[in-house]
């Protein structure tokens, strides 16, 4: 099992969920969260005021998958979330050592 770690842009969300579920996919969590990379933020006027925002919010969703699919979603996300520009984002992958279901005490890929 592997562990996926999505950062994206906020209006990409839905084309992420849509891909992880065509997947197969029956389970994500998504958080709020800002930062910079390559981008770098950017600047913004306000009443002739200009301000640097070093901060830029993304989108983290976080999922665990059996190995095979792996590959398929980061596929997926890479060709349909790409706009060729700074700041679309990253893919993260984590081995799982383990994932057991609270309610039932199943283990590994049944637990998921």
């Amino acid at each position: 099992m592997k562990k996926l770690e999505i950062i994206i842009r906020p209006e990409k969300l839905e084309d992420l969920k849509d891909i992880l579920t065509v997947s197969g996919v029956t389970g994500m969590m998504i958080s709020n969260i800002m930062g910079f990379g390559n981008q770098m933020g950017y600047t913004h006027q306000y009443r002739g005021v200009t301000y640097s925002v070093n901060l830029v919010s993304k989108l983290r969703v976080e999922t665990v998958v059996k190995d095979e699919i792996v590959q398929e979603i980061v596929d997926k996300v890479t060709e349909t979330l790409s706009s060729g520009n700074v700041g679309d984002g990253k893919i993260f992958i984590y081995p799982v050592e383990e994932a057991i279901r609270i309610r039932t005490g199943e283990k590994g890929e049944n637990a998921l």
